[in-house]
C-alpha cells in the first residue's frame, strides 16, 4: 500500500476528508502530517487518528530550501510515495519538487487557470471570482511543479455561483466538493490509476 504525507496549514478539513475516505475503504497509508505551525486544528485531527505529525515553521530555518531539505530526508526515511497539499499555504521550493517528481498534488478552490497563482488563496479566490462575475467556479486537483498552481490538472469539479453568494457562502459550497474530490484524487494516485504525459493526465479504468 502506498504511503502518503499530508501538508496542512489550518483546520485540516481537507486532510480529514482523506482520513475518512481511507478509513471507510483503505487505499493508502497516511504516514505523516506536516503542519506549517503549532496550534492548528489539523494537528488535533492527526492525534485523534494516530497519525504522526511534525511542525515545520519557515521562521525556524535560515531558508525555505534548508527547511525542505530536512523534510525530504524525513519523507524518504519513512518511504513516503506521494505528498498531498491539503490547504497548505506557501510556495513549494524547487529542491522539493525535484525530489518528488510527479508525486506532489494540491487542491485549489477555483477552476484553474482562473483565479490562481500568487496571492490567490482562501477567501481571496472566491472574492475575485465574484468580483469578476463568473457564473461557475469550482476546484482543481493538480500536480505541483515549480510555479504557483501551474501543474498538470488531475480533476476538476464545477460549482454554480448563485446571485446572492458571498465569498464565504461560495467557499463553503466549494469546500463540500473539495471533500469529495481530494480523496478521489488521492485514491486514484495511490492505486496507480493516473497516467501523466506532459500536461495531459489520463484517469485509467
Amino acid at each position: 500500500m502506498k504511503k502518503i504525507a499530508v501538508f496542512a496549514s489550518g483546520s485540516g478539513s481537507d486532510f480529514q476528508s482523506v482520513i475518512d475516505a481511507n478509513e471507510r475503504e483503505p487505499f493508502c497509508e497516511i504516514s505523516l502530517l506536516i503542519a506549517s505551525k503549532e496550534g492548528i486544528y489539523a494537528i488535533e485531527r492527526a492525534k485523534k487518528h494516530g497519525i504522526d505529525y511534525l511542525v515545520k515553521n519557515r521562521k525556524d530555518y535560515p531558508s525555505v530550501e534548508e527547511m525542505y531539505e530536512g523534510i525530504i530526508e524525513e519523507l524518504r526515511s519513512r518511504g513516503v510515495d506521494y505528498i498531498v497539499l491539503a490547504g497548505f499555504l506557501g510556495m513549494i521550493p524547487e529542491n522539493f519538487v525535484r525530489a518528488f517528481p510527479d508525486a506532489i498534488i494540491n487542491i485549489h478552490p477555483s477552476l484553474i487557470p482562473s483565479f490562481c497563482g500568487k496571492g490567490f488563496y482562501g477567501l481571496n479566490v472566491h472574492r475575485a471570482a465574484l468580483e469578476y462575475g463568473v457564473k461557475i467556479s469550482g476546484l482543481t486537483v493538480h500536480f505541483v511543479d515549480e510555479h504557483y498552481d501551474s501543474g498538470a490538472i488531475i480533476l476538476q469539479r464545477a460549482v454554480e455561483v448563485k446571485e446572492d453568494d458571498t465569498p464565504e457562502t461560495l467557499q463553503a459550497r466549494i469546500l463540500e466538493e473539495e471533500h469529495k474530490a481530494l480523496p478521489e484524487a488521492v485514491k486514484l494516485l495511490a492505486m496507480g490509476k493516473i497516467r501523466k504525459e506532459g500536461r495531459k493526465v489520463t484517469i485509467l479504468e
